[in-house]
């Protein structure tokens, strides 16, 4: 479980990270499985990252989706460590995420959260 102070709650926080991966300050990648979102402001510097998922009806019936968000939440809550401070991640589920293995998922994760944040972090010091 994440922590209340590492997740993205209000629909702006999900909104500033989804516009700040396509500008300045952010950054976007993908694979077949999900796609990872990362920004990072001034407003947020010093203060711990946080995490959002972001899981549609496209991904299946209300029990795949709750188990895709408990996998999704596990995994993340393992790497809260990784990412450094003042960084925004939305972690969306792709359609053909249901039937995955979680160790592909988790490889697919790690990989992508190593892209973004290399993107990212350089610009932190703006």
């Amino acid at each position: 479980m994440l922590p209340a102070r590492h997740r993205l709650r209000s629909s702006a926080d999900f909104a500033a990270v989804f516009r700040g991966a396509r500008g300045s300050g952010g950054s976007r990648s993908g694979s077949r499985l999900i796609v990872v979102h990362a920004n990072s402001t001034d407003a947020r510097a010093g203060q711990p990252p946080r995490v959002g998922l972001v899981v549609s009806k496209a991904v299946g019936n209300a029990v795949v989706r709750n188990r895709t968000k408990r996998v999704l939440r596990a995994l993340m809550s393992v790497r809260i460590a990784q990412l450094p401070d003042g960084v925004d991640v939305v972690v969306r589920a792709n359609a053909s995420l249901p039937g995955s293995s979680t160790q592909a998922l988790g490889q697919d994760l790690d990989r992508l959260l190593a892209t973004v944040l290399r993107r990212v972090s350089p610009q932190k010091g703006r």
